[in-house]
C-alpha cells in the first residue's frame, strides 16, 4: 500500500462552457475537471512505453460538494495518489477557489489499470508506485 507525497496542481479560470442553469459550475464539469487532473498527472510521470499498454477506468468516484465556483473564479485543482491494491489505486482530490482560498470539493476516486490488449486488469507493480512517491 503506497501512499504518493507527490501533489500535482493546476490552475483553472472557469468560463461560461462550465456553468450550469443556476450560473455556477455544473457537478459534471467538475467529474471532468477531476478525470483531466488525473490523466495530466499520470502524463506527467509515465514514459510512452507504458501508457500504450495499460489504461485507467474508474471504479467509484466520491465527491464532498463544500462551495460554488462561478464565472471567472480561478480554481486550483490538486491531486495525489493514496492506498493501492495489485489492481487498484486510489486517487485524491480537493479544488480550491484561490479568491478566498476555500476549498470547495473534496474528492477521492478508485481508478482500475487495464491491459490495453486484453482489457483485464493489469498488476500495479512496484516500479509503477515508485513514479508516483
Amino acid at each position: 500500500m503506497a501512499v504518493s507525497s507527490t501533489v500535482f496542481e493546476k490552475k483553472i479560470t472557469v468560463v461560461p462552457e462550465h456553468l450550469d442553469a443556476l450560473a455556477h459550475v455544473n457537478n459534471v464539469v467538475y467529474v471532468q475537471f477531476l478525470q483531466d487532473i488525473a490523466g495530466m498527472h499520470w502524463d506527467s510521470l509515465v514514459n510512452a512505453t507504458l501508457k500504450d499498454k495499460v489504461i485507467w477506468v474508474v471504479r467509484k468516484h466520491t465527491i464532498e460538494y463544500m462551495g460554488q465556483a462561478f464565472l471567472d473564479d480561478e480554481l486550483l485543482i490538486r491531486t495525489w495518489t493514496g492506498e493501492n491494491t495489485a489492481v487498484s489505486w486510489n486517487r485524491h482530490y480537493e479544488i480550491i477557489r484561490l479568491s478566498d482560498h476555500k476549498k470547495i470539493i473534496s474528492a477521492s476516486s478508485v481508478w482500475v489499470m487495464l491491459d490495453k490488449q486484453t482489457g483485464r486488469p493489469a498488476k500495479i507493480d512496484a516500479a509503477l508506485l515508485s513514479l508516483f512517491s
